[in-house]
């Protein structure tokens, strides 16, 4: 693997240590995401509509907090915009386009979950919905419609 050149990394910051005043250069790096399938056990997959830009129908999700490991970030993700207690049963996929989300540079790691109860929307869900492959709502934020149609594509 290649080292990194100075074309590739870009300085967002420069600062001077308080204590020897050498310059301190701080690096802008992609940030860690989570975005989950949940499988009801009834069938079909949820679905949040975003309150907030980009707008459009996902995959419940968001950044991992810092010191927060990617599965609890996934649990609490579920949580927060489905108001259910999943149960993970798998990493899916990880998807680091850097342009999969039009804020900023992210990297997101897929898990595929179950889950039984009624999903509530809440935090940034506007609406929610219990789709399958023949009545997905559109449009799919972010590259939201890639991993749904990998993950169909890979169920019998």
């Amino acid at each position: 693997m290649p080292e990194p050149t100075s074309d590739i990394l870009m300085v967002i910051q420069s600062n001077h240590c308080p204590h020897c005043g050498r310059q301190i250069e701080t690096y802008q790096h992609p940030s860690p995401t989570v975005d989950i399938i949940i499988e009801m056990k009834g069938g079909g997959i949820i679905l949040i509509k975003r309150k907030n830009p980009p707008f459009g129908w996902a995959l419940p999700g968001g950044f991992v907090d810092y010191g927060e490991s990617l599965e609890d970030a996934a649990i609490r993700e579920a949580r927060e915009e489905t108001s259910l207690e999943i149960t993970l049963t798998s990493q899916f996929h990880t998807y680091s386009d850097p342009q999969r989300d039009p804020r900023k540079h992210t990297i997101s790691t897929v898990y595929l979950a179950t889950a039984d109860g009624t999903p509530v929307a809440a935090d940034d869900a506007q609406e929610i919905g219990i789709f399958t492959k023949e009545n997905l709502p559109l449009p799919l934020a972010f590259d939201h419609g890639k991993i749904v149609t990998g993950y169909f594509n890979t169920m019998p």
